[in-house]
């Protein structure tokens, strides 16, 4: 018969097994290296021999062994290569959703629902008279049945209109998002490193929507000197390009994927550091890095008035603090009557889930 095993008590580790407590590091250090296996393992050895992470019962060895055994990595001997699989892939987004959405204080907010009773797929609670109008299929029979006996007796069974009860449904508004996110070289200028924090932003909240929301729809769009969209599977391999930031590029198609989607509810949110420093005119690329370009700005700001037309909000999340920036940032948001946030890297993510949660109890009419 088997009995307990007990081990010595390590308040660090929460529980959790040497393997889980190496994966956790290992999964934050796969989106520092956009999915580089060896890059990653490098600085686990590194970590290891600074902070003694392992220990003579179980090594760094032993970790990359269960990690090939458990399927979060597969190997290619004839070129020898180690890479992540999907089940990786998948993991990051959660640890990105876990890292991020339980940093957020709980609230009775966020859970999708308006405060407009009508047509919905989810009954409460509440039943009101009969109203010209009302379909069949509202009707709460067991609750009208009721009302007819006591209204007019069991001997003498009838049902009338006054009778009748109608069981209201809570309407659950669904969200076509487009996140833009901007991969131009200024992402990570000046020692700064604003790409990891918004592809963390973009797995968490992929994988909130997959899971929670699964009526939604999320499409992620990166722009440099173009723009174009990847897969969500693809957001852990994302990095900085030698690029400009063409803004318009990425607004055109983020409207353009908007304009396919079915749901009444539309919304872009776009992670940049301010600067559209680039335009596309025909084949040939117009750029200036120097200070704001009014023939690029006044498309940005076009593009704005465009959306605020189709009534498409954006909220831009705005991670450099120059003044000049700022103030670009205010009239484009004023122009769409959108939303900015002018956020520091370690509370983008918090930002962009309060927004996209507090937004869903809006009714777009």
């Amino acid at each position: 018969m088997k009995g307990f095993h007990f081990t010595k008590f390590d308040a660090d580790s929460d529980g959790k097994s040497k393997f889980q407590q190496l994966l956790d590091l290992f999964m934050q250090l796969l989106t520092y290296t956009s999915g580089d296996v060896g890059e990653a393992m490098q600085w686990m050895n590194e970590l290891d021999k600074q902070y003694q992470l392992t220990d003579n019962e179980y090594g760094m060895g032993d970790f990359i062994d269960e990690l090939k055994e458990k399927g979060y990595l597969t190997e290619n001997n004839e070129r020898g290569e180690i890479k992540i699989t999907p089940k990786t892939e998948q993991a990051i987004r959660r640890s990105s959703l876990e890292e991020i959405f339980g940093k957020l204080k709980k609230t009775k907010q966020g859970d999708h629902k308006t405060y407009k009773p009508g047509q919905g797929d989810e009954l409460n609670s509440e039943t009101r008279q009969f109203q010209f109008g009302d379909r069949l299929e509202q009707i709460d029979f067991t609750e009208s049945i009721r009302n007819a006996q006591i209204n007019h007796g069991i001997d003498n069974f009838q049902m009338q209109e006054d009778d009748l009860s109608i069981r209201e449904t809570d309407y659950k508004s669904q969200t076509s998002t487009v996140l833009m996110i901007d991969i131009s070289h200024s992402m990570i200028l000046y020692g700064e490193d604003r790409i990891t924090p918004a592809k963390k932003v973009a797995m968490a909240l992929s994988e909130l929507i997959k899971t929670r929301y699964p009526k939604d729809t999320l499409d992620i769009v990166v722009f440099g000197n173009d723009a174009w969209p990847i897969e969500v599977k693809d957001l852990p391999y994302l990095q900085v390009g030698p690029y400009h930031t063409n803004t318009v590029a990425g607004l055109e198609l983020a409207m353009d994927i908007l304009r396919r989607r079915k749901n009444p509810n539309k919304q872009i949110f776009m992670i940049t550091d301010g600067k559209p420093t680039c335009l596309k005119i025909g084949k040939r690329y117009y750029k200036n890095s120097f200070g704001l370009d009014r023939k690029v700005v006044n498309r940005c700001i076009n593009l704005a008035a465009q959306c605020k037309k189709l009534k498409i909000p954006i909220t831009t999340f705005m991670i450099a603090t120059d003044p000049y920036l700022q103030k670009f940032v205010q009239e484009f948001t004023e122009m769409n009557n959108g939303k900015a946030f002018f956020a520091s890297l370690d509370k983008l993510g918090a930002f962009i889930f309060k927004d996209f949660e507090s937004g869903k109890r809006k009714t777009v009419y």
